[in-house]
């Protein structure tokens, strides 16, 4: 299963609620999640046929910002 982590600015409960219908269309089984409690907001995703193309676009389609967030090995060989 991937796990997969972006930065958005899905600040709320009521982010969520708008969020969730586009999300919740992502291929299955897929589980997400957003941390409002992070000043990153970090909205994390799970599953197998998921892709970060995909999260992006569902969450842009929702009104909101993404950035995928990447690991420090990431950040430090891209």
């Amino acid at each position: 299963m991937k796990t997969l982590k972006f930065k958005t600015n899905i600040n709320c409960a009521n982010c969520v609620a708008t969020a969730k219908p586009y999300l919740d269309a992502l291929p299955a089984p897929t589980t997400w999640e957003v941390d409002t409690a992070n000043p990153e907001k970090i909205l994390t995703v799970q599953g197998e046929a998921v892709s970060v193309p995909d999260v992006i676009e569902k969450v842009k389609q929702a009104g909101f910002k993404i950035e995928e967030q990447k690991s420090l090995f990431g950040k430090l060989f891209s």
